[in-house]
């Protein structure tokens, strides 16, 4: 089974930046789709970005010239670069991961935007 541990959340000022990191157990190398999903209090969870094996990026209308999602098989982590954040990004954000043996999401990370 994969587990996936995110890190780097916080609170930050509009403007500001923050980098998410998901650590995986499994090779994230061999994972068919990574990427990051967010849910705010009392909205449905919403896809981010993610990144295919192939490389190709995905990101959701409000995300992008924002965030850049990538991968460092090295540390074995998937990232996500915010920034410019807004009020708005304010949620709990996921990293999730599509494999072979299945959907795997880790316990998500608070990021809350804020003066």
């Amino acid at each position: 089974q994969v587990q996936l541990v995110e890190s780097g959340g916080g609170l930050v000022q509009p403007g500001g930046s923050l980098r998410l990191s998901c650590a995986a157990s499994g090779s994230i190398s061999r994972f068919y789709v990574t990427g990051w999903y967010r849910q705010a209090p009392g909205k449905q969870r919403e896809l981010v970005a993610n990144i295919a094996i192939v490389g190709i990026t995905n990101y959701a209308d409000s995300a992008k010239g924002r965030f850049t999602i990538s991968r460092d098989n090295a540390k074995n982590t998937v990232n996500l670069q915010m920034n410019s954040l807004k009020p708005e990004d304010t949620a709990v954000y996921y990293c999730n991961a599509r494999t072979s043996q299945g959907n795997y999401w880790g316990q998500g990370t608070q990021v809350t935007v804020s003066s």
